[in-house]
This record gives C-alpha cells, sequence and structure tokens, in this order.
C-alpha cells in the first residue's frame, strides 16, 4: 500500500493535522497494521517537499505547534494518476514455503511434515479471518475474503505439492 497516496486521498476531502490523518488512516485501512505517528510526519514532510500537499495553518497548542495540511493540484493529480494504475499482481514465485520443501527433500527430511504444519497453519489462519469476518463491517469483511482467497489458493498449493512429493524428490536430488 503507498501510505503517501492514502494520506493524500484522505486530505481530498478537506485539510487535517497529522493527528486527524493518522486517525482517519488507521480506522478507514489499518486495522491490522496501524500507522506510526513518525510515519505519518515523514511522509508529509516528503509530500510537502514534492510540491503535493501544503500547510494550510499552523496552530499553537499545549505541545508542539500543528500544522494542517492540504492537497495540492498536484497532489489531486498524482492521487488520480496512482488509482488509475493497476497494480502488479503478486506472483509468489520464490516462495519461503517453497524453498523448506525443496530444502527438506535435498537434506533427506520429511517435507510432507513441512506442508502439513503449514496446512494446519493455513486453516487455522482461516478461522481467524472467518470469524473477524462475521463480525465485522463491509470493509473489514472484504479484506478478510482477500486473505481468505490467497488462503484458499496456498492450500491447493499445498495439496497438489503434497501429491506431486516423490516425482519433485526424484527431481531435486538428481
Amino acid at each position: 500500500m503507498s501510505i503517501g497516496h492514502t494520506l493524500l486521498g484522505l486530505l481530498e476531502s478537506g485539510p487535517r493535522h497529522g493527528y486527524d490523518l493518522k486517525r482517519a488512516f488507521d480506522e478507514k485501512f489499518g486495522h491490522d497494521r496501524p500507522l506510526h505517528y513518525g510515519q505519518v510526519y515523514s511522509t508529509m514532510s516528503r509530500l510537502l517537499k514534492n510540491g503535493l500537499v501544503e500547510v494550510d495553518g499552523i496552530e499553537a497548542g499545549g505541545g508542539p505547534e500543528r500544522k494542517r495540511y492540504a492537497i495540492t493540484d498536484a497532489g489531486v493529480t498524482d492521487v488520480e494518476k496512482w488509482l488509475a494504475t493497476p497494480e502488479k499482481p503478486e506472483e509468489y514465485l520464490q516462495s519461503a514455503l517453497y524453498t523448506k520443501v525443496v530444502l527438506a527433500l535435498l537434506t533427506h527430511r520429511e517435507a510432507g511434515d513441512i506442508l502439513d504444519r503449514q496446512r494446519s497453519e493455513h486453516l487455522r489462519s482461516m478461522r481467524i479471518l472467518t470469524d473477524r469476518k462475521r463480525r465485522g463491517d463491509l470493509a473489514d469483511q472484504l479484506v478478510c475474503d482477500h486473505a481468505l482467497f490467497h488462503l484458499e489458493a496456498d492450500l491447493r498449493w499445498l495439496e497438489l505439492t503434497a501429491a506431486r512429493l516423490d516425482k519433485l524428490r526424484t527431481e531435486v536430488t538428481k
């Protein structure tokens, strides 16, 4: 996820302080990985330097001054371009799991055990996500669906690999 573009998009509804941006980000996108304040302010500093935001006002308070940021026309254009650009699909061509299976075969360990343990871990994660999906709002349901579909694909790969372990063992130990 592009944090800079996400913060810019949040600014399109109106100027905000860094604290407000963090709160809005965490509420909409950060359920599993909230932003750190330092991340917000370093990102805003970079966006300011690049002319994508401007300081709309400064307020004195009990602590440090609070800057209110507003998106510039260049920032709006940047968000539009980012939204229109498709994300590169993650192909997972070199996964840690595949590496573990091949290394287990090369070192004469039981690769099937690795696949079984991973299957159990995937199923555990799926149960947690399914419970979260049941309790969540629509946004959380969609996030959980995305993760569940990926886990289902991984499970299919685990089953396929388990069915081909003997052939893979022959090929990698030549």
